[in-house]
């Protein structure tokens, strides 16, 4: 078992060698607008799971899978060839959901803020039912 710093720095010179490959080896037709997000590597140092983003629609995102698929035999032997390590980790792409999940939560906060603002507007004119005060006060005697 690795140290996780060592893990740490050889998922850092992964996600480098994988993208500096994917932008000037692999000539797939199908490979769009990808991006690598973060690269985790197993504590033994002999997985790598690769997360990254297609800029398009899903029909871009799913030949973009193709195309990393194809390609990860040609993206393994290069971080084999660049890293220097005795066994070369075995690569699994998977597509980021985060940019997804942080456009959802942008949704959800225009939702708040519209639900704030037509608040703000009722309680502009609004007054109390009651008194203006309406805790009780304790008395005070006349006669002190």
């Amino acid at each position: 078992m690795a140290d996780p710093g060592r893990a740490r720095r050889l998922a850092g010179r992964i996600k480098q060698i994988v993208a500096t490959g994917i932008e000037t080896q692999v000539k797939d037709p199908r490979l769009g607008m990808v991006t690598i997000t973060d690269v985790r590597v197993t504590g033994d140092l002999h997985d790598a799971t690769i997360f990254y983003t297609v800029f398009g629609d899903d029909g871009e995102r799913a030949a973009s899978a193709a195309a990393l698929e194809s390609a990860k035999g040609v993206l393994r032997s290069e971080v084999g060839r660049q890293t220097g390590v005795r066994f070369t980790p075995t690569l699994t792409f998977i597509l980021d959901s985060l940019p997804d999940s942080a456009k959802h939560i942008d949704e959800l906060l225009a939702v708040a803020a519209a639900a704030d603002a037509q608040l703000s507007r009722v309680r502009e004119n609004a007054r109390p039912a009651g008194d203006e005060d309406p805790y009780r006060k304790p008395r005070e005697d006349e006669a002190d």
